[in-house]
């Protein structure tokens, strides 16, 4: 059977993408950033996934404002690197798995969580800087993944408590799946940030630790707090990490802390990291 063996949560940030392609990851800006990953890549070389999940939002790259579905996962076979303003990132094509991404679908609709099924997308930033980040620069990514956007950019996005929620239900889908794949999920996107407006540029230290503390040790409580909160404690791009709420949701009550990583400032955000380990 398969089963979700571990969880990883991730900033996206495109300036770290830009970072790994331009070579600049050894400057003295960058190098603390990429150096809060060191434990995670030599982690995945030994506890290499079948599959990843991968839950990030997509950048007005495969969804325009005619189209912003709240919960979309990729069935596709490949996936190709968006263009998104200035060329597709130097990066191996997205490899999917088409088999166990129906079948996810198949459940997650059955236990009443509404999907739009994409067979043909580019894949943004969002999920190809954490790729990036936990394998580096390979020729080809080492397994296949399979792409969940959630709408955090239109109004109203879904709330923590339902993604939350919908992470227990893809756990459940992934349980009965018959083929023998150990299956990670990663949720990306956050820390703080807020990229327009009076208050661009915010930053919440206090907030995202605490936030950081609680997914590991209190995730019922966090599933709950509201829309309101994100915004008001972690600006308006805040909101993104109650995609880290459906990597929470698809692990165990108990998991297990590998690895915690926090730093201000990449670009004009806040960078976390956590690899979570499953606790039987």
């Amino acid at each position: 059977m398969a089963r979700i063996t571990a969880g990883v949560a991730t900033s996206h940030v495109p300036a770290i993408g830009a970072a790994i392609d331009n070579g600049l990851t050894g400057t003295d800006y960058w190098k603390p950033v990429f150096a809060g990953y060191d434990f995670s890549k030599e982690w995945i070389r030994n506890n290499q996934p079948d599959v990843v999940i991968l839950v990030y939002n997509d950048h007005a790259s495969a969804f325009g404002m005619n189209m912003v579905p709240t919960f979309a996962i990729g069935c596709a076979d490949e996936f190709a690197p968006a263009d998104e303003g200035w060329g597709p990132r130097p990066v191996p094509k997205v490899v999917g798995c088409p088999e166990l991404a129906w079948h996810i679908m198949q459940s997650v609709i059955q236990s009443d969580f509404d999907l739009t099924v994409i067979n043909e997308m580019a894949v943004d930033h969002g999920l190809t800087v954490p790729l990036s980040l936990l394998f580096g620069q390979p020729q080809a990514w080492p397994c296949r993944v399979i792409p969940f956007a959630v709408n955090v950019v239109v109004y109203p996005p879904p709330s923590g408590q339902r993604c939350y929620q919908l992470g227990k239900a893809i756990r459940r889908a992934v349980d009965s799946f018959d083929e023998d794949l150990n299956v990670q999920i990663w949720g990306t996107g956050g820390m703080s940030h807020q990229l327009q407006g009076p208050r661009a540029g915010l930053i919440n230290k206090e907030f995202d630790n605490a936030f950081l503390d609680r997914l590991a040790g209190d995730a019922e409580a966090l599933a709950k707090i509201p829309h309101l909160d994100y915004v008001r404690e972690a600006g308006s791009e805040g909101i993104e990490l109650v995609m880290w709420l459906i990597m929470r949701g698809a692990l165990n009550a108990k998991v297990r802390e590998l690895h915690r990583f926090y730093h201000v400032p990449a670009s004009n955000t806040a960078v976390g990291h956590m690899v979570l380990e499953n606790v039987d």
